[in-house]
């Protein structure tokens, strides 16, 4: 995530300043900013340790609870994910924000993935699926329609890209039955949508591979487009009659 000038100060001065928070599972720095047409906050997260990283993702507002991103609001705030939950402090000036959170995980959670083949699931696992909010009804889901006994990090894929039971499922009422994982989240990473395919097919194109719309997508090639070239066709076969 691309820091403001307006967030760089803040979020040194919470560095020094702030508290730390009780020692957990996770805890790390956050950073964010607010996106307010799309109701949406950009947050970063960075975690501590060994194995530290940072993850960036979008969460609608409405995610969290207690939270207040008027100027200088400083009141904690948390979102709650069925894996764990997330708790937050820090401030917010110019629409950024900054400061610690921690990540605790849940044991019910554990117990229930435990159940549905993921035994033993680590700290580091659940912060993961908490983030990406793969929850235990996604499990089941998916092993519904055949994706089952997924591996952990295919789950993560899961939820990074937002391969859902309805997606799923409206593609293979398209004629994109019995995709595979990678399939789909190809599908997803490129943004073949539902509309894309029946934009295509509404233009002819009825025997397009899931490889051949994830082609065009990667070249920017839309209805219009086509369109287009459908239209200078016919204009060049005008020209050429006698």
């Amino acid at each position: 995530m691309t820091r403001s000038p307006h967030l760089l100060p803040l979020f040194a001065a919470l560095l020094v300043a702030a508290p730390v928070l009780a020692a957990s599972t996770h805890t790390g720095t956050w950073t964010a900013s607010v996106k307010e047409k799309e109701a949406q906050l950009e947050l970063s997260l960075r975690t501590k340790g060994e194995r530290g990283g940072q993850m960036g993702m979008s969460v609608p507002l409405t995610a969290f609870q207690g939270l207040s991103t008027a100027e200088g609001s400083t009141a904690p705030f948390r979102m709650t994910r069925e894996a764990g939950t997330f708790s937050f402090e820090g401030r917010f000036a110019g629409g950024e924000g900054a400061g610690h959170y921690q990540f605790e995980p849940s044991e019910a959670y554990a117990k229930a993935m435990s159940g549905l083949g993921y035994p033993k699931l680590t700290p580091d696992d659940q912060f993961k699926l908490a983030l990406f909010e793969v929850t235990t009804t996604r499990v089941k889901e998916l092993a519904t329609l055949g994706y089952r006994d997924l591996p952990l990090e295919e789950l993560f894929q899961v939820g990074i890209f937002q391969v859902t039971a309805e997606y799923i499922r409206t593609l293979s009422s398209l004629g994109y039955g019995k995709l595979s994982l990678e399939q789909l989240v190809q599908c997803r990473i490129h943004n073949v949508t539902p509309e894309f395919i029946r934009d295509m097919k509404g233009l002819g194109l009825q025997s397009l591979s899931a490889e051949d719309l994830v082609k065009l997508r990667i070249h920017g090639i839309d209805s219009d487009f086509v369109r287009s070239l459908s239209g200078g066709k016919r204009e060049g076969d005008a020209r050429r009659k006698p």
